[in-house]
């Protein structure tokens, strides 16, 4: 299971549900995808066929949102 947190200008955000314990959101679009950390604060974690410029775009959507998606990490996780 992968729930979608967000979808926006093409890009999916959303986690696996049974990957690892650290806290991080994907980030999947028809140009790439990436991977970032969202503890001990939002950071890359690593990225693929992305430019720098949507790399940017990506970790400013996940810092605007990086308190939402953490509680709904925490909801998914506590069930």
């Amino acid at each position: 299971m992968s729930p979608t947190l967000l979808r926006k200008n093409g890009f999916r955000y959303f986690f696996f549900s049974r990957e690892e314990s650290r806290i991080h959101v994907h980030v999947s679009g028809a140009d790439g995808e990436a991977k970032f950390w969202l503890e001990p604060e939002v950071a890359l974690a690593w990225q693929s066929g992305l430019r720098a410029g949507q790399v940017a775009e990506l970790e400013q959507t996940v810092q605007e949102n990086a308190d939402a998606f953490r509680i709904h990490w925490h909801q998914h996780f506590s069930r």
